[in-house]
């Protein structure tokens, strides 16, 4: 799977100066959409949605982008996912920090793609093992991580021991940083640059593992 990640700039200024682009998935972070408010795309006062479908459709690439959406008075870190010139679906960040300004959502989703299964992690859910452990549970071929400023090592280090642990690449697209960590715990890429790819070979991995756990204890009775 080819990745391109976009850590600076809008969508359509990507689009405008691109003459195509040969890879199976591109990424944006929070830049690429922005704001997107789900009132005035249904009235057709704006089409950012719109857009990201028919880049999809128009440079044969599955497009990811992070983006804020706005519905009811009530703001969340999304990211909207699209392939063959159609939005497959947004997701919302799970976990709220602290009583914070964001919204949680609801669920979490793997999407079938035309590059494979993606699972997608947004913001600060990448500090929640659970997040990742489920996308890995429910056969996530590559998880990616919309991030907004990377300001310390820790969503490194987290990225690095999850897939490991869970056993699937996770890719971070955030403000002018792209990184992969590979099963191996390795940092396979990490790059301030505004635009660049990444190779990655999804792997499965598959190990029995045994347990040796106290208690259970059952006593069969002549009286039963």
């Amino acid at each position: 799977m080819k990745i391109h990640f976009v850590t600076e700039g809008s969508l359509n200024g990507f689009w405008d100066k691109t003459e195509g682009i040969d890879c199976d998935v591109i990424v944006f972070g929070f830049n690429g959409l922005e704001n997107v408010y789900y009132e005035r795309e249904l009235d057709g006062e704006t089409g950012k949605l719109e857009d990201l479908a028919i880049m999809s459709r128009e440079l044969s690439a599955v497009v990811v982008s992070g983006c804020y959406t706005y519905s009811c008075n009530r703001k969340r870190k999304s990211a909207a996912i699209a392939d063959k010139g159609r939005i497959l679906g947004v997701s919302d960040m799970l976990c709220n920090l602290d009583d914070g300004e964001f919204t949680s959502g609801a669920h979490l989703r793997v999407y079938e793609t035309s590059a494979g299964r993606i699972g997608l992690v947004i913001g600060e859910d990448l500090f929640f093992p659970e997040v990742v452990k489920t996308l890995s549970d429910c056969d996530a071929d590559i998880a990616i991580c919309l991030y907004e400023e990377n300001v310390d090592f820790l969503p490194q280090v987290l990225m690095r021991a999850f897939a490991f642990c869970y056993g699937l690449d996770i890719c971070l697209c955030g403000a002018g940083i792209a990184q992969v960590a590979s099963t191996g715990g390795e940092l396979s890429l990490s790059s301030p640059a505004p635009e660049c790819d990444a190779e990655i070979d999804c792997k499965r991995e598959y190990h029995l593992i045994g347990l040796r756990k106290r208690g259970l204890r059952r006593e069969i009775k002549d009286s039963f």
